[in-house]
C-alpha cells in the first residue's frame, strides 16, 4: 500500500531538501512542523556507516530559539533546572525544561554565543512560544526568535576527519558541546562537537538557508574519501546507547514524565535560584519518583517494526509501566527496548504485541 503526504506550509522543507531527494530519500517523517528524513531506502547500511564510518543528516528540525537582551541569561536560569552561572562563551550545555508542574516539555542543548545571547537547539516541542509568553510575562527585556539556523549532523567514528578536510586540525581541539563561529568558502556557521548518537561527531549549524544545497554538497565531497553516505538519527542506535528522546520516551502530552523519571535528576540543581517547577520537583525528590526509565529485553522472535506505546503488565494484568520504544539488535543479539516501570513493579512481566504475549525483563542502559 502506498501513502503520499502533502508538503504546505504547517510542515516546511528543510534547505537541505532538495539534496535529500537527490541522494535518494525514502521516508520523512515530522518534527518541530518541518520534514525530517527517517531513512534512505537501507537501514542496515545507514547503522554501518554510523557505527564503523560516517553519516551525514539532514537535522534542521532541530530548530533553534534565539534569546537576546540584557535579561537573556536571567531567562536562561529560570527556564531550565540546571544551573547555567558558570557556562562560558563557546560552550554548550544539554539542559532540561519543565513546566510549573514539573513535567519535562524539552531537553534542548544550550549554546552561549554570548553573555546576551543564547541558542536553544530544540527537541519536538514549541519552546519558541513558551520561552516567549515565559520572557513577556515575567517582564524581562529579551527578544526571543526563530533565526535562520539550519543544522547539518556528521555523525560516525570518521566523522573528525571528514571535518578536519574541510575546516582543518583546529577541530580537533573542540571539546564535546564546544562550538566555534567559522565559515566554509564564505558559507557562515557555527561548528560545534556534538550530535545525536553516542558514536561521535559533529555539527554544522548553518546560518544562511540559501546555502543549504551547497553546504550539503561540499559535506558530501569531503566525505567521498571516508565512505560517507546519507541518513538519519538512528533509532537502533539510540537504543543501543540508551540516549534520551524528548518525544518518543516522554512527552507532556503522552506519558509526561519528569527529570527524576526520565534519568535526568542529576540535571535539576535546587541550589540556584528560582526556575520553572522548582516547588512541584522539590516535593517529587522528597518523596522518590513513582517510576524511571528503564530498559528492557523482550522475548520471542525479531521486532522488526514498533508504532507505538506498548503498556508493560505484570502477572495480574496490571499496567505497571510502559514500553515506548522497541527493535531487534543484531550487536545485543536480542530485542531490546526503553520505556518507564513502576518503582515497585515486580520482576515477571509481558507486553502483548502484534497479538502475541511476550516476557519482558527490566535490563541496565545502556545495552552495549
Amino acid at each position: 500500500m502506498t501513502f503520499s503526504i502533502g508538503i504546505g506550509p504547517n510542515n516546511r522543507k528543510s534547505c537541505y531538501f532538495d539534496a535529500t531527494v537527490g541522494d535518494g530519500v525514502k521516508s520523512f517523517s515530522t518534527y518541530n512542523h518541518m520534514f525530517i528524513p527517517a531513512h534512505f531506502g537501507d537501514p542496515a547500511a545507514e547503522y554501518d556507516r554510523l557505527m564503523n564510518g560516517v553519516a551525514m543528516w539532514d537535522v534542521a528540525a532541530q530548530r533553534q530559539v534565539e534569546i537576546t537582551g540584557p535579561d537573556a541569561g536571567a531567562l536562561i536560569q529560570y527556564l531550565t533546572t540546571r544551573d547555567m552561572g558558570s557556562t562560558k562563551i563557546g560552550q554548550g550545555r544539554y539542559v532540561p525544561l519543565c513546566d510549573h508542574a514539573g513535567n519535562l516539555i524539552n531537553d534542548p542543548v544550550l549554546l552561549k554565543l554570548d553573555d546576551n545571547r543564547f541558542w536553544l537547539s530544540i527537541a519536538d516541542s514549541d519552546i519558541a512560544l513558551w520561552t516567549s509568553g515565559i520572557g513577556a510575562e515575567r517582564g524581562m527585556d529579551v527578544r526571543v526568535c526563530e533565526p535562520d539556523v539550519s543544522p547539518l549532523a556528521v555523525q560516525g567514528p570518521k566523522a573528525e576527519a571528514v571535518i578536519v578536510d574541510l575546516f582543518g586540525d583546529w577541530v580537533r581541539d573542540l571539546k564535546y558541546f564546544g562550538f566555534k563561529q567559522t565559515d566554509l568558502d564564505g558559507i557562515p556557521l557555527i561548528l560545534a562537537r556534538s550530535g545525536w548518537s553516542k558514536q561521535g561527531g559533529f555539527e554544522l549549524y548553518l546560518q544562511d538557508s540559501k546555502h543549504g544545497s551547497n553546504l550539503w554538497a561540499k559535506v558530501k565531497a569531503a566525505g567521498q574519501s571516508h565512505g560517507i553516505g546519507p541518513g538519519a538519527p538512528n533509532d537502533l542506535e539510540r537504543l543501543e546507547s540508551g540516549l534520551v528522546s524528548y518525544g518518543a520516551d516522554g512527552r507532556l502530552q503522552v506519558n509526561p514524565c519528569n527529570p527524576f523519571e526520565i534519568g535526568l535528576g542529576t540535571l535539576v540543581d535546587f541550589d540556584k535560584g528560582d526556575f520553572i517547577g522548582k516547588a512541584a520537583l522539590k516535593k517529587i525528590a522528597a518523596e522518590g519518583p513513582r517510576r524511571h526509565r528503564t530498559g528492557f529485553t523482550i522475548d520471542g522472535g525479531p521486532i522488526l517494526h514498533f508504532e507505538d506505546n506498548l503498556p508493560v503488565m505484570d502477572t495480574r494484568g496490571a499496567t505497571v509501566g510502559i514500553l515506548s520504544e522497541a527493535a531487534y539488535s543484531t550487536r545485543c543479539n536480542g530485542n531490546i527496548g526503553v520505556g518507564m516501570v513502576n518503582t515497585d513493579a515486580p520482576a515477571d512481566l509481558h507486553v502483548t504485541y502484534d497479538n502475541e504475549t511476550r516476557q519482558v525483563h527490566v535490563a541496565t542502559l545502556p545495552f552495549c
